[in-house]
């Protein structure tokens, strides 16, 4: 097991782990100096390696008998195990075999999660994640993270002293009010922290020792789970107001004072908590949330590369964003920000970027809720339209970007394409909201609807599109592509506040990555997540230190040559380190 190797590590008398510290011999070298041997040690995934355990270590590390003579590699042992994984059919039976595989030997789950990262991204992540944490009651096996619910919540300190982890640098919590477009799933949202933390471990760089997946049992609105003998978490409905917030503080306090270098992404939360929780933490502790944030990023990045592959720009554009809730929000500031940056004034801007909710446009006679007062059409800009629904709203306003976050499937129909493409013959379609069955429209149609000249990106992943003699390939426009670079580039700058303009810079870096390599795509292959990670997180590096936010000072005298050389340095690769007892230092 590897660790960030140019980070700061902790003093001599806290290592890094209750279990294990890594430490260099004279010539430099890392080893593991495990604090537990034997049996016990086989138990504990990050010290794990199987049959890859060498003689020598058998012998010192009291294994012998214990492990099948065979002495294998990690190669080796990464090719057996993808054998395996190709016999099991089901999406979530192979959600649960990988993570088996995590909770027995996290090495060789991320080896095999590197090999073969965008064969697996929609197992670990979206859409199986979804399966994966409706059935989390019923697939839980092991311990992973911490989870606080209203019975620990009193004892946060000693719940996360518990935690044999003494270096966390990145820590994904949700209440899990409101995953994905399945809503609030009480307690099995501990699936999708753990998710994003294995995206951040192999697209971000970020060694799995400094990571930390949080489940927030806050309770949960549905009877069903209440009710349901399985369910592993308090049965009692949601808290909220005071008692929710006084939750909130306690665990945000525990975690500086346990992890003061530690950066928090708030996952999941329902549109109005996502608001108030962000506004609330995001200057207390270095914070941001990927449902409003992340998402706008990389949507912003992909209607740049549209507006490009065209020929045009975003400052020209009418976009029409379907679905007001945190995703749909994080995506209108994302672009008008982005059309603020090309010229245009607020005025201007408010008019070519409008916002609909399930009763139709926003608009500022209507009785909104706080969040998207901001998102709101002046009424006066309506008046004289046939109406305020979708198609009405595509037409009147002359849409040339349609932009799906309702978690509705199938709501661009036909007629709201066509529609689209008569303001703009090259119209940008994209139906973003996740899981697949919630996506606003199938690539193919939006693609036979017109004529193969829309320009289309997805949430979820799609297999390309044939269409006559013509193959497109369907970008998708995955979180995955921004909040993992976004993180690292947190963490080595030390930044103690994520700020606005770093998440932005995210979406401007991975632009220009898409643009630099893939010309002709909305989006990078998902097999490129490292590469574009790594130009991102050096982009948010010089944002934070423009700011005057990121508090590692010597990172200032870097050009970009040497920060994406630091940042290649530091990013973690899955590796079996030799062990070494204590005694032997």
């Amino acid at each position: 097991m590897t660790t960030q190797p140019t980070e700061s590590q902790p003093s001599a008398t806290q290592p890094l782990s209750t279990h294990y510290d890594v430490r260099r011999d004279a010539a430099g070298h890392r080893y593991l100096a495990p604090f537990v041997h034997g049996f016990d040690l086989t138990r504990i995934p990050l010290l794990n390696k199987g049959t890859a355990f060498t003689e020598a270590e058998r012998e010192v590390l009291g294994l012998d008998g214990l492990i099948p003579p065979q002495v294998d590699t990690l190669d080796t042992l990464t090719k057996r195990v993808y054998r395996d994984y190709l016999k099991v059919m089901e999406p979530l039976d192979k959600h649960v075999f990988l993570r088996n595989l995590q909770d027995r030997n996290e090495v060789l789950f991320y080896s095999l999660l590197s090999s073969h990262v965008e064969e697996m991204l929609p197992i670990v992540y979206t859409p199986t994640v979804g399966l994966a944490v409706q059935e989390f009651s019923r697939i839980y096996r092991v311990p992973r993270g911490l989870m606080l619910s209203t019975r620990t919540i009193a004892r946060v300190n000693q719940a996360l002293a518990n935690v044999p982890l003494n270096d966390v640098r990145i820590i994904v919590a949700t209440d899990s009010s409101a995953i994905l477009g399945i809503g609030d799933q009480g307690f099995g949202g501990m699936g999708i922290s753990i998710g994003k933390l294995s995206l951040y471990v192999v697209a971000g760089g970020v060694g799995p020792d400094k990571t930390l997946p949080v489940e927030l049992g806050v309770g949960t609105g549905r009877q069903d789970l209440i009710d349901d003998p399985d369910y592993l978490g308090v049965r009692h409905p949601r808290l909220t107001g005071g008692e929710y917030d006084a939750f909130l503080d306690a665990f945000v306090e525990g975690v500086k004072a346990r992890y003061p270098k530690a950066i928090i992404q708030w996952e999941d939360f329902s549109k109005d908590t996502a608001f108030r929780v962000l506004e609330r933490y995001r200057k207390a502790v270095p914070s941001f949330n990927d449902d409003i944030q992340g998402t706008g990023a990389v949507t912003l990045a992909g209607v740049l590369r549209a507006c490009a592959v065209k020929g045009e720009r975003l400052r020209d554009q009418v976009v029409v964003i379907h679905g007001a809730g945190a995703g749909g929000a994080g995506v209108a500031t994302a672009i008008r920000e982005g059309m603020r940056r090309e010229g245009l004034t607020p005025d201007e801007v408010i008019r070519r970027v409008l916002v609909l909710d399930s009763r139709g446009l926003l608009t500022d006679d209507r009785q909104l809720e706080d969040y998207k007062r901001p998102l709101a059409t002046p009424k006066a800009v309506t008046e004289g339209w046939t109406g305020t629904d979708l198609l009405s709203v595509v037409k009147e306003a002359g849409a040339t970007v349609l932009l799906g976050l309702s978690g509705q499937g199938g709501i661009f129909s036909e007629a709201v394409v066509r529609a689209v493409q008569a303001n703009a013959p090259r119209p940008i379609v994209f139906p973003l909201s996740n899981p697949t069955a919630n996506c606003e429209a199938l690539p193919s149609d939006v693609l036979k609807w017109t004529a193969g000249q829309a320009l289309v990106a997805t949430g979820s992943p799609f297999d390309p599109v044939r269409l006559g003699e013509q193959t497109y390939a369907i970008g998708q426009g995955n979180n995955a592509f921004i909040f993992p670079g976004l993180g690292f580039g947190a963490v080595l700058s030390g930044a103690r506040e994520i700020t606005d303009e770093m998440v932005l810079e995210a979406a401007y870096a991975l632009t220009d990555y898409s643009a630099a390599a893939y010309p002709d795509r909305l989006y990078p292959p998902v097999s490129e997540l490292p590469t574009a990670s790594i130009q991102v997180a050096v982009r948010v590096i010089e944002q934070a230190l423009r700011e005057g936010v990121a508090q590692e000072a010597d990172l200032a005298g870097l050009d970009r040559v040497a920060l994406t050389k630091l940042v290649r340095d530091k990013f973690w690769r899955p590796e079996y380190l030799p062990f070494r007892l204590p005694e032997q230092n």
